[in-house]
């Protein structure tokens, strides 16, 4: 089910992730820690690895998230609370058309792409339904030309051709059945941090394009149950002076 042991790292980055602004002091880092039965050395080596990797900057005696993960923050919101729009059948279909693209702007386009929840039909053209309100980055604005249609055949064949619907709902259904098992929070934490990998792969697609029974909603709606939990453990065991000002609400990190 895509469970990862709990780290140092992963832990650090779920607190900081749920943060606004994502920033605390290191003993409140150790604190976290302490609840999941990380030891004080094992998660000050971690960020200190962590600010040499580029995830954390370190100023004024607190740990922050870098720019790259503040972009993470962004979507790990956006898989929870989608911005989604009424659909009125068409598709939003993106051509590329830059030439002389080099490696490095063939990958990043593809992991852009794959971030605004398109999927390649063919190489060289990327849809999906135009339901969702978000951002279209540099990346891909500078290498696409967008544009609106329908399509002949029957939408929702369509949309089971592109993406493994049967698939991504019987790994919610698994994900689901691993929270109701788990006891602890610290196995709890474990799962949650699937359910999100998981949730930043859901098409987002309209409902009248899914299978029934699609288990979207109910693991939304789960993962705010632990988001809820974890906020809670985390105001019994955090200073308040640390957490003035600053929005508690937890994002478990996807890795």
């Amino acid at each position: 089910m895509g469970l990862r042991p709990l780290t140092a790292r992963s832990v650090v980055l779920s607190t900081l992730l749920g943060l606004h602004p994502p920033r605390l002091r290191a003993r409140c880092l150790v604190r976290v820690g302490a609840l999941f039965g990380i030891a004080e050395g094992t998660v000050r080596v971690a960020l200190s690895r962590m600010v040499a990797s580029g995830d954390l900057v370190h100023v004024d005696g607190a740990y922050q998230l870098s720019d790259r993960l503040l972009r993470r923050q962004a979507r790990q919101d956006e898989a929870r609370n989608p911005r989604t729009l009424p659909w009125d059948g068409d598709w939003e279909i993106a051509v590329i058309t830059a030439e002389r693209r080099p490696a490095a702007d063939r990958a990043a386009l593809r992991q852009a792409m794959s971030a605004l929840r398109l999927a390649e039909l063919r190489e060289g053209t990327w849809l999906r339904p135009a339901n969702l309100c978000r951002d279209r980055p540099e990346v891909v604005r500078r290498q696409c030309t967008f544009l609106l249609g329908r399509p002949e055949e029957d939408p929702a064949q369509l949309a089971a051709g592109l993406w493994d619907l049967t698939g991504w709902a019987a790994h919610a259904d698994a994900l689901l059945a691993a929270l109701d098992r788990a006891g602890s929070p610290a196995d709890r934490f474990t799962v949650a941090t699937a359910v999100l990998r998981h949730l930043l792969r859901d098409p987002l697609l309209p409902e009248r394009l899914l299978p029934p029974g699609w288990p979207g909603a109910e693991l939304r709606a789960r993962y705010a149950d632990c988001e809820a939990d974890l906020e809670r453990l985390l105001a019994e065991h955090l200073p308040a002076d640390e957490m003035s000002g600053t929005g508690t609400r937890v994002r478990l990190a996807k890795s």
